[in-house]
């Protein structure tokens, strides 16, 4: 057992609010990107953050700003040649993927000084999320919340089915590059929690977990935060208990969680 204690400490009030933001996220950006099978561009946005942290070291601003502007630039780069250039999907993720990758490891080596907290943006810390990044992280939340509260239905109809959407005379484009910069605000705020590396899997997880037991998109959204909070917390006093790394203790819940879900859905199949 763990002593209820620890909850009177900063630190642990910190990670708790970033894993109540961050399932939050999850749960309702997860669910488009489950829905309208988008995880591979995901994982190509996710990865393609770790060039904003370090151009964020190079010049001498908070990595996770660096991350924010950089993966929204690169979701509206991957829509546009995608919409526009008629560019292969697996191309554009492969290329984006790796010149994320190696412009973050250009800018880190060639920046002033030492990034002594560059293993925490790469595997996640949540212990030790500071107060400005649970701030930053609150705002993107409500951002989230916000947007996907207005433009629901528009978003819900380009998610199911495209050519529906068109035909409603919805701004299919304009809608598809705001789910992906939906996307790449989401992965920013899942950097601090599990780290660029598990992003994608934290991102998906717990709205692949649920979708093969509810029909109803919002019903999936609150199913998925749900878990996602479950994973996280659950996660995150695992690794207090044992002290072993919070944001791989997280993904691995996640990931019994996905397989104790296909259990059941083909033990109801069979």
């Amino acid at each position: 057992m763990i002593d209820l204690g620890i909850l009177e400490y900063g630190f642990f009030q910190n990670a708790l609010l970033a894993g109540l933001f961050a399932s939050i996220a999850c749960g309702i950006i997860g669910s488009f990107v489950v829905v309208k099978r988008m995880v591979s561009i995901s994982g190509g946005i996710s990865h393609a953050a770790f060039g904003g942290v370090g151009l964020g070291y190079l010049f001498g601003v908070d990595p996770l700003v660096g991350a924010f502007g950089f993966t929204t630039a690169v979701a509206l780069g991957i829509g546009f040649l995608k919409e526009k250039a008629g560019q292969h999907l697996d191309t554009l993720v492969g290329a984006v993927w790796a010149a994320g990758m190696a412009l973050g490891i250009i800018c880190i080596s060639i920046a002033p000084g030492y990034a002594p907290d560059l293993f925490s943006y790469l595997f996640g810390n949540i212990l030790l999320v500071p107060g400005q990044d649970v701030l930053m992280m609150g705002i993107l939340c409500a951002l989230i919340l916000v947007v996907v509260g207005l433009l629901f239905s528009q978003l819900q109809a380009v998610t199911f089915d495209e050519e529906y959407a068109r035909v409603m005379n919805l701004p299919v484009t304009w809608l598809s590059l705001l789910l992906l910069v939906l996307v790449a605000i989401t992965v920013v705020m899942l950097i601090r929690v599990v780290g660029i590396i598990l992003v994608i899997a934290l991102l998906t997880l717990p709205a692949a977990t649920v979708r093969g037991h509810v029909t109803r998109l919002p019903t999936m959204m609150a199913a998925s935060v749900c878990l996602g909070l479950l994973f996280s917390v659950g996660g995150l006093w695992l690794s207090f208990i044992l002290d072993i790394p919070s944001g791989a203790t997280i993904i691995i819940l996640a990931t019994a969680g996905y397989a104790v879900s296909l259990l059941l859905s083909r033990s109801r199949a069979g």
